[in-house]
């Protein structure tokens, strides 16, 4: 599948390109440049230390943001580019580099109609037909994303599934919610000890949270568990007609660190990537003083459901204004592009490693 125009103007949250120099990145958000996407790195060639193989070559997982931006500024600086709407230097992909275009519903049709899968496939395809039919949703909302997306697995990787369109992701969401509590379904579970201990390790370098609270926070979510023994995650992605705000429509100027204490009034959109909390009562414990945002959001989704409303929440993340075509303005804060990013519904303590 090969980039077109009206192909790469589709392409959105959870979609991967593949570069004419053999990286992967995955696409975050909606507001584009029309001529690149912004995205992050996730595959990249590595013939002596890549442990995922494809075409005859060996592919590296980069994990972590200050890995991929090392590897970009040293070896591909021509994605990173300054985007003058976010006013800030991004991971990006030119169109003219796309050499193809994985679209996460297309491959769930195409695995699906497949005659022959491998197991983890097999896995996906009964992990997405299980969430279709206790949801009742269209198979159309469901897709795959990640390294079965790109082709990438290995047998240790996990079920990345991503449901699109606003009304789509709630009742997937409230079957799987209902689904875990009721534990009506054999193959589903939500983490174990060792699962919690394993995501913990993948995640404390980007952002770090002592143990015993990353636990307290991730145990009730159910965007993520395990199904069949594969640990799962679920991307909920609002269709983009639903997100209201074309590129350029809005501007977005990050005016330094802050952290703050606040009354979560509004978490309705708390499962979405990207995820968003409504604020009140906010406190401005350090930053400027006459910045207070009205609200949390995070393109990482590390950060769904993380608090609900009715909590009083400690944050620290990066302080943005936010511009609008008429003059108004109001601040945010964007979590999830340092480690010290942090969101509890606790002491801000229980962050100390």
């Amino acid at each position: 599948m090969l980039c077109q125009d009206n192909l790469f103007a589709e392409v959105i949250e959870s979609f991967y390109l593949e570069t004419k120099d053999g990286l992967f990145f995955a696409v975050k958000g909606f507001e584009h440049p029309p001529d690149r996407r912004i995205a992050v790195l996730r595959y990249m060639p590595d013939a002596t230390g890549g442990d995922r193989r494809k075409g005859g070559k060996f592919y590296r997982r980069l994990y972590h943001f200050d890995e991929q931006e090392q590897h970009i500024r040293s070896t591909y600086p021509q994605y990173l580019a300054y985007d003058p709407v976010f006013q800030t230097t991004l991971q990006s992909v030119p169109e003219s580099m796309v050499q193809k275009i994985y679209d996460p519903r297309q491959r769930f049709r195409e695995l699906e109609q497949a005659c022959i899968r491998a197991a983890i496939e097999e896995d996906a395809v009964a992990f997405l037909s299980l969430l279709q039919n206790q949801a009742q949703v269209p198979s159309s909302a469901l897709g795959i994303t990640g390294s079965l997306l790109t082709g990438l697995y290995n047998q240790k990787s996990d079920l990345d599934a991503v449901v699109f369109g606003s009304e789509n992701c709630r009742s997937v969401y409230r079957a799987l919610l209902r689904m875990l509590d009721e534990r009506s379904c054999p193959d589903l579970s939500r983490l174990d000890s060792a699962g919690m201990q394993e995501l913990y390790e993948q995640r404390v370098a980007d952002t770090r949270m002592a143990y015993d609270e990353f636990v307290r926070l991730e145990k009730g979510k159910a965007n993520q568990g395990r199904f069949r023994q594969r640990a799962y995650f679920v991307r909920f992605v609002r269709s983009a007609h639903e997100e209201g705000h074309a590129y350029g429509s809005l501007r977005y100027t990050p005016i330094g660190r802050a952290a703050i204490t606040a009354s979560i009034t509004d978490d309705q959109d708390a499962i979405f990537t990207p995820c968003k909390y409504l604020l009140t009562n906010v406190r401005l414990l350090e930053g400027p003083q006459r910045s207070i945002p009205n609200e949390i959001i995070s393109f990482r989704g590390r950060f769904c459901e993380q608090v609900r409303a009715g909590e009083l929440v400690y944050a620290a993340g990066t302080l943005e204004r936010i511009e609008n075509d008429q003059g108004g303005n109001y601040h945010r804060l964007l979590l999830g592009n340092f480690p010290e990013d942090t969101l509890t519904s606790s002491s801000p303590k229980a962050f100390e490693l």
